[in-house]
């Protein structure tokens, strides 16, 4: 199987613009959001798909500041993985993995770690991400192993606010600007 992560363009943006309602849809199960009166999971009177397709668009307008990647499995689209740094990231971090989605049937494989692996090594300094406090057990559980693994156990992990003001999260931060790729204690 041959997984990679590659760096969305104009001309493949649509693939990151076409998985994102699914992603939405994924989160309202674990947050308990319903669709908004056209159907569609946002909370601002968004009427149809494209309106959303639309809301995308800022991460093809800044770059060196904001990094989407399609995950490709196979040469198929199977996720994404969205990155921020600069302005669009907390001021204590260097890059802010802003989204991370992968599509259920890829799911329980090793895809998400490899994928996750592969854009933290494209950039190194310090990290954060976060994940909902109470209601995403199973994302804190795969962020738990994956930085684990990755860091060697040299990530924290905090519940606070993000930089977003959304709400008690589960925060984790590591900094990968060692040779080996094994973190240094933040």
């Amino acid at each position: 199987m041959k997984i990679e992560t590659i760096l969305a363009t104009r001309e493949t943006e649509n693939i990151i613009k076409n998985l994102y309602p699914l992603y939405l849809h994924d989160l309202a199960e674990i947050y308990g959001h319903l669709p908004n009166e056209y159907g569609i999971f946002e909370e601002e009177p968004v009427k149809t798909l494209q309106e959303q397709y639309d809301v995308q668009n800022a991460w093809f307008e800044k770059p060196g500041k904001l990094y989407p990647f399609i995950i490709m499995v196979d040469g198929n689209p199977a996720g994404f993985d969205l990155v921020s740094t600069g302005e669009c990231a907390p001021k204590s971090t260097d890059y802010y993995l802003y989204e991370f989605f992968l599509l259920r049937p890829y799911r329980g494989k090793g895809i998400a770690q490899e994928a996750a692996k592969q854009v933290f090594d494209r950039f190194k300094g310090r990290w954060e991400l976060y994940t909902g406090h109470r209601n995403n057990e199973r994302a804190q559980k795969f962020w738990r192993k994956t930085l684990r693994k990755y860091t060697g156990g040299n990530y924290e992990e905090t519940c606070g606010e993000t930089f977003l003001n959304d709400g008690l999260k589960a925060i984790f931060k590591f900094n990968n600007e060692t040779d080996k790729g094994q973190a240094l204690k933040i």
